[in-house]
C-alpha cells in the first residue's frame, strides 16, 4: 500500500507560479513513475505530468509543455510539480498519482495509487 499527500495550491494571478508537492510513503517499489493529473467539473481526469523514478525521465502534457517542470527528490520520497505562466484554463483539481511500473502512460486508469487532490485556481 502507498499512501500520497498533496501539498501547495491555493489561488493564484494568471502569469504566475506555484508548486505542488506529492509526499509518497508506504511501500514504494524500486522502479515506478509517479504523475500529476488534473481535473475539472464534468470532464475526466487530464495527464498534466509524469516522471520515472529510476532514471529521471519526464513527459508531459500538450496543454503544458514549457510552463510546467516535474521533479523528484529520492531522500524524500516527493515529487514536485513547478507551474509556472499560470493561465485560468489551469483551474482544476491536481491529484498525484503513482504506478507500480517504469513504463510511463498518460492513462488514469494505468495507476495504481491516487492522492486526495489539491485545488489550483488561476484568476485573470
Amino acid at each position: 500500500q502507498v499512501q500520497l499527500v498533496e501539498s501547495g495550491g491555493g489561488l493564484m494571478q494568471a502569469g504566475g507560479s506555484t508548486r505542488l508537492s506529492c509526499a509518497a510513503s508506504g511501500r514504494p517499489f524500486s522502479g515506478y513513475t509517479m504523475a500529476w493529473f488534473r481535473q475539472t467539473p464534468g470532464k475526466e481526469r487530464a495527464f498534466v505530468a509524469a516522471i520515472r523514478w529510476t532514471d529521471g525521465f519526464t513527459y508531459y502534457g500538450d496543454s503544458v509543455k514549457g510552463r510546467f517542470t516535474i521533479s523528484r527528490d529520492s531522500a524524500q520520497n516527493t515529487v514536485h510539480l513547478q507551474m509556472n505562466s499560470l493561465k485560468p484554463e489551469d483551474t482544476a483539481v491536481y491529484y498525484c498519482a503513482y504506478r507500480s511500473s517504469i513504463l510511463t502512460t498518460v492513462d488514469p486508469l494505468r495507476y495504481d495509487y491516487w492522492g486526495q487532490g489539491t485545488q489550483v485556481t488561476v484568476s485573470s
